[in-house]
C-alpha cells in the first residue's frame, strides 16, 4: 500500500516508521496496535488523515504560497511573529475542504463509530505534525487537541481547526527554535475513540524517573476527569512510583511512592457543542481518595516496561480509564526526551552551603539551584512584563508561555504535578523548576530575590535572598576498582534517586528515624493511642495526614515502608542496611503527638535510645509497627536486599530480648535470609566484640558515638572540638579490636563515618585493619573511593 498518496489510514494499518505520512503521535498509536495489541496493551480504535491530505488542503486553498512569504517578512522583520501567525491561521480556518478528503473521513468516522457501537460516537481529535515526537524534541502541546467531538460537521471543523494550529506563535517559535523548516512540515490529525475518563480517572506516566533519570521506577501521575488537566497542569495530581525490576512476580506489589494529590478539579464532557468539556470542582471525597487501586497501579507499570522494550527507549505515555467499563486504556506514548539523552559517565551534583529561610516548597523539577529576582505574572495577558532572567512566578503554564520560560532563570508555579506542561518544557530546557507551590503567586513580590532549589530530593525549595552554594561534576570513568566495598549514607527517600549513577557497593546506613520524622512525621504510639493525644490541634493534624487510610497504624506502616523502599531501590540488588530508630526522646517528642509518650531526660544522648525501647513497655507497641513495616518492605514490596541494623544495644542481654521481640514479630534472623547486624558504637561492644559477634550477622561501627563515649568528649560541644577525633589512639585501638574480633567471629565489619573523607590517613588505617566495607555520604564517596583505593595500592605493594 502507498500510504503517502492515502488521505487516512486507520490506526492499525500505521508503525511508527510512518512519522513522514503521519507525525510521530499517530504513528506511535498504530504502532502501539499493531505491535503491542496482541500482548494485552489496550489502545482505543481511531484513524489519522495523512501528509498528503493536508498538501491537498494547503495546494486547494493556495495557501503555500502565503505561507512561504508570510514567514519571509517575520523573518525579515516586516512584520510581528503575532500578526504572521494570525495571517496564516486565519487562511487556514477560511478555506474549504477538498469534496475527496471531506468523504474519506466522513467515511472513516463512520466505520469507527459503526465499531465503538454508537452513532456519532466521541471522539478526540489531535494534532501530529510530520516532526512531532521526534527523540530530540517534544513538541509538548505545539499543536491543539480537541475532546469529545461528535458528528461529521464538527469533526471536519476540529481537523481544520488542527491544521490552522501548525502556524500559532509558539509552534512557529519552537520550530524556528529546533531548526526544522516550517514550509516542508505537514500536519496528520488523530481521531481516536473517546475513553470515558471523565466518569473515572487518567493521567501520564514516564518508564524513568523524569527528574533524575533513574531508569528502575515507573512514575505516574492520576486525576479524576479528562488527562488534558494533568498535561496542562491545572491540578495536583497522584503521584504513584513503581519499582521495574520486582514487578515480574505477581506476589509482589513494588509500589514505592504513593502521594495523595489534591485534584481540586477535574475536567469532564459538556453538552454545550461548542464547548464540549467543562471544568469542575471534586468532591470531597474525591480529594481525600487515590484516583488509581493498587492493582490499577501494577498494571499500568507492567505495560509501561512493555512499551519501553518495544520501544527499546523511554517513554512518556498517556493513560485513561473507563468510568463505564472500569478498564483502562493507553492513549498516547512517545519517547521520553530529557533524561534518556544526557550522558551517565556525569552528572552535577549541587549543594546549599549558606543559611536557608524557607519561603514555599512545592515538587522540584531538575536538580539545580539558582538565585535571582522574582517576576510575578498572574496571567497569559501580562506576559509581555516578564524581565529577562528573572525567576518566571504565575498559576501554571500552557504552550504560549514557552517564550518566556526559555528567558527565566527559574519557574515557579501555582499548580501543576510531575508531568504537566510546566515540568515536561522546563526540563527539556534545563531550567529549575519548583510545581504545584499552591500560593507562590500570593507570597513572592515582584523583584524580590529568592534562591529557588532543587537539589534537596523531589521537593523544592525556594528560599530567602541570594544564598551560597556549591556544583560538583564527577567523573565516573575515572573512578578506580577496590576490594574494600565503599557505600553510602542515604536518609531521604525524596533525594535517593538522585544517586543512582554512583557505582556505590549498596546502602550502607539508612536512618530509619529519619524517614520517620520527614516521610512519615507522626509518633508511633500516637496512631495506636490516639485517644490519648490532648492537643486537639495535633489531632487534627493526623486526621489530614491519614485521611486516606482506614487504619491510622496503616499509615505508619505504608509510609515507613515505601520510604525506605526508594532507599533499597537504588543499588538494588545490592545490600541497603536499615538501622531501626534511634530517635532520642527530645527527638521522638518532636513528632506529631510524641510529646504525649515520652519522658523528659535530663541526657537523653545516654538516655531512653535505641534497643532499650524496642522492649520497653513505653515503645514496645511502636517498634512492633517499625518490624510491620520492614516486614511488608522485604516480603510485599519483595526488598530482599534489605539487611537490619539494630543501633545502641548496650548489653548481650539486651540484643538477645531485641532479637526475641523481632522473632515474635516475624524477622527472626536467618528467616527468609534475613541478616540482622548491629551498630558497634559503644565501649561495651567492643570489650565483648567476639560475643555480640556470635549475635548477629555483621557489625557497623559508628565511628561518632565511639569517639564521644570512648574519649568522654560531648561531640556537640564547642569548647571541646579539639579533643573530638577519631584518630586519637584510644578510638584506634577500639576499632582495631572491634574488627579483629569480628573476623575471629566471621562477621563481617564495616564503618559508618565522615573521617575516611576528611583524613586520608584514617582510610588507610582502616584498610590495614582489614574493614570490610566502609560507608560515607554521597558527596563524600569519590574522595573516600580514591583514599581507599591509594591505601589498598600501597599495602599490596608493601606486602609484594
Amino acid at each position: 500500500m502507498n500510504k503517502e498518496k492515502k488521505q487516512v489510514l486507520g490506526f492499525d494499518q500505521l508503525k511508527r516508521s510512518d512519522v513522514a505520512c503521519v507525525g510521530g503521535k499517530n504513528a506511535s498509536l498504530g504502532e502501539l496496535i499493531t505491535g503491542l495489541g496482541k500482548q494485552g496493551i489496550p489502545v482505543p480504535p481511531g484513524f489519522a488523515t495523512t501528509a498528503d491530505a493536508y498538501w491537498e488542503y494547503v495546494d486547494t486553498n493556495g495557501l503555500r504560497e502565503l505561507i512561504a512569504n508570510t514567514i519571509d517578512r517575520w523573518n525579515n522583520g516586516d512584520i510581528q511573529l503575532s500578526e504572521a501567525g494570525r495571517l496564516i491561521r486565519d487562511a487556514f480556518l477560511a478555506g474549504d475542504w477538498p469534496a475527496d478528503s471531506v468523504q474519506n473521513i466522513k467515511d472513516a468516522y463512520r466505520q469507527l463509530s459503526k465499531q465503538s457501537g454508537q452513532e456519532n460516537c466521541a471522539v478526540a481529535v489531535r494534532s501530529s505534525a510530520t516532526a512531532e515526537d521526534l527523540p530530540d524534541a517534544s513538541f509538548a502541546g505545539q499543536q491543539e487537541s480537541y475532546l469529545n467531538i461528535r458528528g461529521e460537521k464538527d469533526l471536519l471543523d476540529a481537523c481544520k481547526r488542527c491544521y490552522s494550529s501548525l502556524f500559532t506563535d509558539r509552534a512557529i517559535m519552537y520550530r524556528q527554535a529546533k531548526g526544522f523548516d516550517h514550509r516542508t512540515i505537514a500536519l496528520s490529525v488523530g481521531v481516536q475513540q473517546m475513553v470515558r475518563s471523565d466518569l473515572a480517572s487518567s493521567g501520564v506516566m514516564f518508564s524513568i524517573d523524569p527528574e533524575t533519570g533513574f531508569d528502575k521506577v515507573v512514575v505516574i501521575n492520576a486525576a479524576w476527569g479528562l488527562g488534558e488537566s494533568v498535561v496542562q497542569g491545572s491540578v495536583d495530581p497522584d503521584e504513584y512510583q513503581v519499582f521495574k525490576p520486582l514487578l515480574a512476580d505477581p506476589a509482589l506489589c513494588p509500589i514505592v511512592e504513593k502521594k495523595l494529590g489534591s485534584k481540586q478539579e477535574k475536567l469532564i464532557y459538556d453538552e454545550n457543542p461548542q464547548h464540549p468539556t467543562s471544568t469542575v470542582s471534586t468532591s470531597t471525597n474525591e480529594r481525600n481518595s487515590f484516583a488509581l487501586q493498587q492493582a490499577e497501579i501494577l498494571i499500568l507499570a507492567r505495560w509501561a516496561c512493555l512499551i519501553e522494550r518495544h520501544y527499546s527507549c523511554a517513554m512518556d505515555i498517556e493513560w485513561a480509564k473507563d468510568g463505564e467499563s472500569g478498564n483502562l486504556y493507553i492513549v498516547q506514548a512517545r519517547p521520553e526526551t530529557v533524561q534518556s539523552r544526557k550522558p551517565t559517565h556525569t552528572f552535577q551534583t549541587y549543594r546549599i552551603t549558606g543559611k536557608k529561610v524557607k519561603i514555599l516548597s512545592g515538587l522540584a523539577i531538575g536538580n539545580s539551584v539558582v538565585s535571582a529576582p522574582v517576576c510575578v505574572i498572574p496571567n497569559i495577558e501580562e506576559i509581555d512584563h516578564f524581565v529577562s532572567g528573572s525567576i518566571l512566578v504565575t498559576e501554571n503554564t500552557n504552550p504560549d508561555w514557552v517564550p518566556v520560560m526559555k528567558r527565566a532563570a527559574a519557574i515557579i508555579t501555582n499548580h501543576g504535578g510531575r508531568t504537566s506542561h510546566a515540568a515536561i518544557v522546563s526540563r527539556e530546557l534545563g531550567v529549575p523548576a519548583v510545581i504545584g507551590t499552591n500560593n507562590a503567586t500570593e507570597l513572592l513580590r515582584e523583584q524580590q530575590e529568592v534562591t529557588v532549589s532543587c537539589a534537596e530530593g523531589d521537593e523544592g525549595f525556594v528560599y530567602q535572598g541570594r544564598i551560597e552554594f556549591s556544583c560538583d561534576t564527577p567523573d565516573l570513568g575515572t573512578i578506580q576498582a577496590t576490594n574494600t566495598k565503599i557505600m553510602l549514607n542515604l536518609a531521604n527517600p525524596a533525594a535517593a534517586f538522585r544517586w543512582w549513577r554512583i557505582p556505590a557497593d549498596g546502602v550502607g546506613l539508612a536512618r530509619m528515624e529519619f524517614v520517620i520524622s520527614n516521610h512519615v512525621q507522626i509518633h508511633p504510639m500516637a496512631l495506636l493511642h490516639f485517644a490519648d493525644i490532648k492537643d486537639q490541634k495535633i489531632q487534627s493534624q493526623i486526621e489530614q495526614l491519614t485521611k486516606a487510610y482506614e487504619d491510622k497504624t496503616d499509615y505508619f506502616v505504608d509510609r515507613l515502608a515505601t520510604g525506605l523502599a526508594r532507599i533499597a531501590a537504588v543499588f538494588f540488588p545490592k545490600p541497603a542496611i536499615i538501622r531501626m530508630s534511634d530517635f532520642k526522646t527530645n527527638e521522638y517528642a518532636n513528632l506529631l503527638g510524641g510529646v504525649d509518650f515520652e519522658p523528659s531526660e535530663e541526657n537523653p544522648m545516654l538516655g531512653f535510645r535505641g534497643a532499650s525501647r524496642y522492649y520497653s513497655p513505653r515503645y514496645r507497641e511502636g517498634f512492633s509497627l517499625e518490624c510491620k513495616a520492614i516486614r511488608r518492605l522485604r516480603e510485599v514490596l519483595g526488598f530482599s536486599n534489605v539487611i537490619v541494623m539494630i543501633p545502641f544495644c548496650r548489653t548481650l542481654w539486651e540484643a538477645d530480648q531485641v532479637l526475641a521481640i523481632m522473632a515474635e514479630n516475624g524477622l527472626a534472623r536467618g528467616q527468609n535470609k534475613l541478616e540482622i547486624y548491629m551498630m558497634c558504637e559503644i565501649p561495651s561492644n567492643v570489650v565483648l566484640a567476639r560475643s555480640f559477634s556470635e549475635r548477629f550477622d555483621g557489625l557497623s561501627i559508628g565511628s561518632n558515638d565511639l569517639t564521644q563515649l570512648t574519649l568522654g568528649v560531648d561531640r556537640d560541644s564547642s569548647e571541646l572540638a579539639t579533643l573530638f577525633d577519631e584518630r586519637d589512639e584510644a578510638v584506634k585501638w577500639m576499632i582495631e579490636h572491634a574488627i579483629m574480633e569480628a573476623h575471629s567471629a566471621h562477621t563481617k565489619v564495616g564503618l559508618c563515618g565522615q573521617a575516611p573523607s576528611d583524613h586520608p590517613d584514617f582510610a588507610s588505617f582502616l584498610v590495614h585493619c582489614g574493614i570490610d566495607s566502609i560507608s560515607v555520604s554521597p558527596d563524600s564517596y569519590f574522595s573516600v573511593k580514591t583514599h581507599v583505593a591509594d591505601a589498598e595500592m600501597k599495602l599490596t605493594l608493601a606486602q609484594g
